[in-house]
């Protein structure tokens, strides 16, 4: 430590060890952090990867269709509810005027009239076009979050968080990988 004074009755200079409840208390917060890690890791195996939303969509294809017409980290990303990497994709930046559309089915999702900078590194909007998305709970990172998915083929898009701007104060998380962007 330095720049600190030496113990009462102690010369100065030398290292002294002192016993402290500290040391304790960090090694338990230690083994109690492990614990829930190791728990956590267990429960998401047990669960399994997540997937695409479930349900009756009105584009349905079978998985090997899936694979053919997706690159691994599109499929990763909108048939198991991956996330790609922050500020890789080119939409995340995109100024131009347009609509963005899903790629797993072409349908018009979100307008660039609504996309902003969130600053967290993916495209985000602070609404989508109507009837465009549904949504579901998502507790895989130890809280519950909000996905959402293509309505008409239920293609991960991203997360619906509520530190958006104004009027909606939501932020839609979006995938860039999820998106094909259309100019206007």
């Amino acid at each position: 430590m330095c720049g600190a004074a030496p113990l009462p009755g102690r010369p100065a200079g030398r290292i002294y060890h002192v016993k402290s409840h500290a040391r304790g208390f960090s090694m338990q917060r230690r083994s109690f952090i492990a614990t829930v890690l190791l728990g956590g890791s267990a429960l998401a195996l047990s669960r399994g990867w997540a997937t695409a939303a479930t349900g009756n969509f009105e584009v349905t294809r079978s998985e090997a269709e899936w694979r053919a017409m997706l690159t691994d980290l599109q499929y990763k990303v909108m048939r198991k509810e991956g996330t790609e990497r922050a500020f890789s994709s080119p939409l995340h930046d995109k100024k131009a005027k347009g609509i963005y559309h899903c790629r797993g089915c072409d349908l018009a999702l979100y307008s660039s009239e609504h996309k902003y900078d969130s600053g967290t590194g993916w495209p985000s909007f602070w609404k989508a076009l109507p009837d465009t998305i549904g949504t579901k709970p998502d507790s895989t990172l130890f809280t519950t979050r909000t996905e959402c998915h293509c309505r008409r083929c239920g293609s991960h898009l991203g997360h619906i968080f509520d530190d958006g701007p104004p009027p909606t104060g939501k932020r839609h998380c979006i995938n860039g990988v999820s998106l094909v962007f259309k100019p206007a």
